[in-house]
């Protein structure tokens, strides 16, 4: 399936279950009946709203495309569903494939624009604590730092990797599984590479907490946007929207974050980024 004459547009971090965010979520709207969206993980913790926020949106745009965040894998007491780690992501997945939305488990889908065709990857590939805290040389090591400064991702109490060991278990079967699909790809067609979490460590720098970054990434995917073909990069969870470039890619971080943040900040670039046909800023 590709696109009419419409953008493709791009999103994450709704948190629709706090109070002020929902509202925010409802007030997103395409331009034009031809516009696909991304929405690149934190939709929300429980269930029932990951469904309203994507049952709505999907309702308003040609196609959306979805992949998780860690919030969607939480597995919150107050949740109906305490499904854990795979089989909450799987059912998820099964969640949204009964919406028409798309997940990692799907075929990419090719966009047509002015620019000629994309594919559009989404991907999940979790983190390992390779972006560790600085000075430390450890997962251990990092983690320690981390509990010490008191700043500890909710990860560590919601986010369980069932059937795995751990988190970082899963990270890596998530990134063997994700380059053996990237890699049997036509390589002549551009990629638009969707993720939650960033490909690479350099955006994470500007964090206020530095050690918070073990949380976010992966080192194994640090070469993606350059081993494969990859025309922009998406995503989110830093909550700090703005766009980069890195080693000639576009990379750009598209979250809307916690009522604190954009009352602070507003929204700058919008609440939905286009991605493509390229913005005259990017």
């Amino acid at each position: 399936m590709t696109s009419g004459q419409g953008r493709l547009l791009a999103v994450s971090d709704l948190h629709v279950g706090m109070a002020a965010n929902k509202p925010v979520t409802e007030s997103l709207r395409p331009h034009t009946d031809d516009d696909w969206l991304i929405v690149a993980g934190d939709v929300a913790e429980h269930f029932e709203e990951v469904a309203w926020a994507l049952r709505l949106l999907a309702d308003r745009f040609a196609r959306v495309i979805w992949t998780p965040g860690n919030h969607e894998l939480w597995t919150p007491r107050g949740d109906p569903v305490q499904l854990r780690g795979a089989e909450r992501y799987a059912q998820l997945v099964e969640l949204c494939r009964s919406l028409g939305v798309l997940t990692p488990e799907d075929p990419y889908q090719r966009w047509a624009g002015p620019e000629g065709e994309v594919l559009i990857a989404p991907v999940f590939q979790l983190y390992d604590y390779t972006f560790r805290a600085p000075g430390t040389h450890t997962k251990e090591e990092s983690l320690a730092r981390a509990r010490a400064s008191g700043v500890v991702c909710t990860d560590e109490y919601l986010l369980h990797p069932d059937p795995y060991p751990a988190v970082d278990d899963w990270c890596r079967e998530r990134v063997a599984a994700t380059e053996k699909r990237l890699e049997a790809l036509d390589p002549d067609i551009p990629l638009v590479l969707v993720s939650h979490w960033p490909l690479l460590r350099e955006p994470t720098d500007v964090m206020w907490y530095p050690q918070f970054a073990q949380w976010c990434g992966t080192e194994l995917t640090a070469d993606w946007h350059t081993r494969y073909n990859v025309a922009v990069a998406v995503y989110g969870h830093l909550h700090i929207p703005r766009t980069t470039h890195h080693d000639g890619v576009r990379f750009e971080e598209v979250s809307i974050g916690y009522p604190r943040e954009w009352r602070r900040r507003g929204h700058p670039r919008g609440l939905l980024r286009q991605i493509l046909p390229t913005p005259h800023e990017s």
